[in-house]
């Protein structure tokens, strides 16, 4: 667990997240199977967030996993908090760290945090239970799919809720489904001024719809591809 650097930020800047905690996880904790990763797509690789990704990933500021997770037990009850806005679980790449993620779940009691993930659960069964576990236990872990087909695929594992990738031009509040009919919802805070993580909170939310986020930022041509396939 100590080799893990995180920063937790108290008050987001993001206007899209609003004002609620975030942190930032190292960068090498990015599975090695995200399409997204090294500049294909992610919107965390470039501008402020990208900056601060890298001050974390060289442990300039942040704490260890302990130590963060003795910050997130000290969140007051019932807040809604949202585990890295860069970065992925606790894991090499490839596989979570089943520890340091039971302790962060335990730290999290009481509280409404929510995250995504991109490691692999469709074939590794090691990660499955451990997000499966975790969202037994209160922590939502949201399985990250690269396109509505894949959504689909992952959706069927009963592991926890999916949010996927869409195209950037999928504008508004637009009907959407999976290949196999599942609803899809668009995030209500990429086409409404007053919608927020902070006041939606449908990440959170242990449920049966896929939250679908357009590609966006400078690497929205990239995202919007994968999304596309």
């Amino acid at each position: 667990m100590q080799t893990y650097q995180v920063a937790l930020t108290l008050k987001s800047r993001n206007q899209k997240v609003g004002k609620i905690p975030v942190s930032t996880t190292t960068r090498e904790t990015c599975p090695t199977i995200c399409p997204l990763a090294n500049n294909e797509g992610c919107y965390a690789d470039n501008g402020p967030l990208a900056m601060f990704w890298q001050k974390v990933t060289a442990r300039k500021v942040g704490a260890m996993w302990a130590d963060f997770t003795k910050q997130i037990a000290a969140l007051p009850q019932g807040i809604l908090w949202r585990h890295n806005q860069a970065g992925d679980l606790a894991g090499n790449g490839v596989n979570i760290d089943s520890k340091a993620l039971a302790a962060l779940v335990k730290a999290n009691k009481g509280k409404r945090g929510f995250t995504y993930t991109h490691y692999d659960t469709l074939e590794n069964k090691a990660n499955r239970r451990a997000v499966a576990s975790a969202n037994k236990s209160g922590f939502t872990i949201n399985l990250s799919a690269n396109n509505l087909d894949h959504a689909d695929k992952l959706a069927a594992l009963g592991a926890g809720p999916v949010a996927v990738v869409l195209p950037a031009n999928i504008q508004g509040n637009v009907k959407l489904a999976t290949p196999q009919g599942r609803k899809v919802v668009v995030c209500p805070a990429t086409y409404r001024d007053d919608s927020q993580c902070a006041n939606c909170g449908l990440c959170a939310l242990q449920r049966d719809a896929i939250v679908g986020f357009p590609a966006h930022g400078i690497q929205s041509k990239k995202a919007s591809a994968i999304a596309a396939q």
